[in-house]
C-alpha cells in the first residue's frame, strides 16, 4: 500500500471543510468559493480521494426538525481492569454516540445525545450506577458553534 500524503495546505482544509458542508456542490461551486481554476479543484478532490483523506460521499437522514436533542459530553473514571465490562454496558445505551478512551485524569470520554433532559439526566444515572464506574464528570451542551460531525 502506498505512503498516505495527506492534507498538503490550507486550500485543502478549506476544501474539505465545504465538502463537509455540502458534499454535493458542484466542482464550479467549489471552484468559485475558492477563488480557484475548476481543474485544480477536480484534481485537489481526485488527489484527497486517492490518498485516503477523502473515503467517500454518503445520504445522512436528518432529525426530526421539530425534536431538540440534548446533549452532553461525559468523562469517566474507571475502576481498574473493569474498561472492557463498562464499554461493553455502555453499548446497550442508544444514547452513547461515541465511547473513546483518553489520556488524563479520566478513562472513557462520552458523546451522549436524548431527545429530552430529562432523558439524559436518566442515563446519566444509569451510567453512574454501572459497576466500575467511580466517577462520571458530565458536561450538558448549552448551544452548539460549530459542528462538524454532522455535516
Amino acid at each position: 500500500m502506498g505512503r498516505m500524503i495527506g492534507i498538503r495546505d490550507e486550500l485543502d482544509r478549506q476544501l474539505i471543510a465545504l465538502l463537509q458542508t455540502n458534499a454535493r456542490q458542484s466542482t464550479m461551486t467549489l471552484a468559485k468559493r475558492l477563488r480557484l481554476a475548476r481543474s485544480t479543484v477536480h484534481e485537489r478532490i481526485r488527489r484527497l480521494e486517492r490518498d485516503g483523506i477523502i473515503r467517500g460521499y454518503g445520504l445522512r437522514l436528518g432529525q426530526d426538525p421539530f425534536v431538540e436533542y440534548a446533549q452532553a459530553v461525559a468523562l469517566l473514571a474507571l475502576s481498574q481492569r473493569q474498561q472492557r465490562q463498562v464499554i461493553d454496558r455502555l453499548g446497550l445505551l442508544p444514547e452513547v454516540k461515541i465511547c473513546a478512551t483518553i489520556s488524563g485524569e479520566s478513562d472513557l470520554f462520552l458523546l451522549l445525545e436524548a431527545p429530552r433532559l430529562e432523558d439524559l439526566d436518566a442515563v446519566l444515572d444509569e451510567i453512574v450506577r454501572l459497576p466500575g464506574v467511580e466517577r462520571c464528570r458530565p458536561f450538558v451542551f448549552l448551544s452548539q458553534k460549530l459542528n462538524r460531525l454532522n455535516a
